[in-house]
């Protein structure tokens, strides 16, 4: 992939503390580079991680009140019907109901073009294993219903390409997957390695497929040669609290930023931390990260293909916090820069 990301753009990962997406929206438009439609959690449960790309699966039963999904086999000819409808270049819409931000940041941006422009996705390892059925299974566990769940994962995916290339040539589709980091952990001793690999590229390929750019955001430790073998294009991760956990695969990130990859520094924390950082602080700690991995790669690589986010979403944090991460990125790549 040609260098068609401006060093240093910024952008930002999904979700926002609004409960107004237009507010939401007009937020990001004025902050980043590569502007990306919020998930909006405060609206509805309908837009909390899993839930908000589950509409459309065989089975699914959600009870807002309580907030709870789960799946549940009733003997219907739900799973029949999403076979008979589904084809390898499908497209399922993401409604207004499950993405206000979605749809309201669509009709801000009509008749707008930018360089490039966001959407993501809750990745495929991140969905089976939030989602379980009546008998609180994990859905992962289930080999059918974990590919069903990859299906339409890939179909949403290919639908936000298809409508956010009337706004750019160059769409970045993020894959959400927090979970990465407990894998191997006790708590997933039956998650195989090369299933979440495979579900990975199955995902990558999609949207590389459908025109679009695959990236990937983890914001804790994972498995990163893993992720690098996965084909995203953008790595996205936690510069702030998790930088040391992914500069010992110097050799990988080599490979994968000469091969036309891309960096996504989440350097401005999202966490409790973000109370306590200013861009002094953080600029200095970016400086010193690019500089340690300058020391294994390039300079000239390195620097050439830097994305500035934040560690990840800020939908847990206050609309003043959130201003403040969004402040703090818009600073950084000025200094940067």
């Amino acid at each position: 992939m040609s260098n068609i990301i401006k060093p240093f753009s910024t952008t930002g990962i999904g979700s926002l503390p609004h409960k107004d997406p237009r507010e939401a929206c007009e937020l990001i438009l004025r902050t980043f580079d590569i502007p990306f439609w919020p998930q909006l959690p405060a609206v509805s449960f309908k837009e909390s991680m899993t839930v908000q790309y589950s509409e459309g699966m065989p089975y699914l039963r959600i009870d807002e009140n309580e907030q709870t999904v789960w799946v549940m086999r009733d003997g219907s000819d739900e799973l029949e019907r999403f076979y008979e409808s589904y084809s390898d270049n499908a497209k399922i819409a993401v409604s207004e109901d499950y993405a206000a931000g979605l749809h309201a940041f669509l009709k801000m941006i009509k008749g707008r073009r930018f360089d490039a422009i966001k959407g993501h996705i809750t990745g495929p390892v991140t969905f089976t294993l939030g989602l379980k059925d009546h008998y609180g299974r994990l859905v992962y566990f289930d080999e059918e219903l974990r590919e069903i769940s990859s299906m339409l994962l890939r179909a949403k995916a290919r639908w936000q390409v298809d409508i956010l290339k009337q706004h750019s040539e160059n769409v970045i589709i993020f894959i959400d997957e927090p979970i990465l980091s407990a894998i191997g952990s006790s708590s997933y001793l039956g998650v195989d390695g090369e299933e979440v690999l495979r579900l990975l590229k199955d995902t990558a390929v999609a949207i590389e497929d459908a025109g679009g750019i695959p990236g990937i955001h983890c914001c804790g430790r994972a498995d990163w040669p893993l992720v690098i073998k996965s084909g995203v294009r953008i790595l996205n991760f936690d510069a702030f609290e998790y930088f040391d956990t992914i500069a010992i695969y110097n050799e990988e990130l080599k490979d994968f930023l000469q091969g036309g990859g891309y960096l996504a520094w989440g350097i401005v924390p999202t966490s409790d931390a973000i109370r306590g950082v200013d861009d002094g602080r953080l600029i200095s700690l970016m400086r010193d990260h690019v500089d340690k991995l300058c020391r294994h790669v390039p300079s000239e690589t390195v620097r050439s293909r830097i994305i500035i986010t934040p560690s990840c979403g800020t939908g847990s944090r206050s609309i003043e916090e959130t201003i403040k991460v969004f402040q703090l990125i818009m600073r950084l790549k000025e200094a940067m820069s």
